[in-house]
């Protein structure tokens, strides 16, 4: 099942390709995700994400809901695989 998750925005950059990227940590673990479909976010917000792209910007609130419950139904193990 693919699910979206709620993560930590700790940084954003753009790559050499001027796509606008960051580090966003779920709960310890962090990844690389692409946040061109969020504009609007900034470091410390909270986003979403579906397959590598942070799709939706949530507060800290629901984001922790989210997680919680995920972990949970033991839907987190995707976030256990390694980064090429």
């Amino acid at each position: 099942m693919c699910l979206g998750v709620p993560g930590k925005v700790v940084e954003i950059s753009e790559d050499p390709l001027g796509m606008t990227m960051g580090k966003v940590d779920f709960s310890g673990i962090v990844k690389e995700v692409c946040l061109a479909y969020v504009p609007e976010v900034t470091l410390g917000d909270y986003v979403v994400v579906h397959v590598g792209f942070a799709i939706s910007v949530v507060d800290e609130d629901e984001a922790q809901e989210v997680f919680e419950f995920l972990r949970q139904m033991d839907e987190l193990a995707e976030l256990e695989i390694a980064q090429n």
